[in-house]
């Protein structure tokens, strides 16, 4: 797997400041794609162990609420085989730290049923995962008044509430608690 960038302090792509990985390779190929140069599967620099740890490192540091995944696309195949074991090691490092996953399938009609998504991992990777913000990016769909999503098609779910109950359920965006002396 390659990867496009890894930001270290990012606040766009899910709550708080977040570590985020865009992952390289996606053949959803969305109009207005933000990050259409990740489409290419080797676009980047190659996913190594060495960048596992940078990753894992910059997990720990207190102000860091998780890790997000987005690209390209983490759910194709070849990438979901390299990112379980990062999840894996994220989760039982860092419990209290929740896992976003941005993608362009469908959790109920491509993550969890046949598809050209699915692949031997799949299972456990939406196992690892908090939320997922699914949907290809509709252009015509943009609203840039969203949290969190590009297109009002997107959901925003939250993936262990929709694996127990067997139904999709929202993720609740939480507002911030804010405290006034008086």
């Amino acid at each position: 797997m390659h990867y496009g960038e890894i930001k270290k302090c990012d606040i766009a792509n899910g709550e708080g400041v977040r570590v985020s990985l865009f992952v390289s390779g996606c053949t959803h190929h969305c109009k207005g794609c933000f990050n259409a140069e990740t489409w290419d599967f080797s676009y980047g620099q190659p996913y190594t162990d060495e960048t596992e740890a940078e990753i894992l490192e910059l997990l720990g540091k207190g102000y860091i609420s998780g890790l997000t995944l987005l690209g390209g696309e983490p759910f194709e195949p070849v990438n979901q085989r390299t990112l379980l074991p990062l999840l894996k090691k994220a989760k039982q490092n860092f419990p209290e730290k929740d896992i976003w996953c941005y993608t362009g399938y469908l959790f109920d009609k491509e993550l969890r049923q046949e598809s050209r998504a699915r692949c031997e991992v799949t299972d456990e990777m939406l196992s690892l995962i908090d939320v997922l913000v699914d949907g290809e990016f509709k252009e015509e769909l943009k609203d840039i008044s969203l949290p969190y999503r590009g297109s009002s098609n997107q959901r925003i779910l939250d993936v262990q509430a929709s694996l127990k109950t067997g139904k999709l359920v929202p993720w609740e965006i939480r507002s911030p608690q804010i405290h006034m002396n008086k």
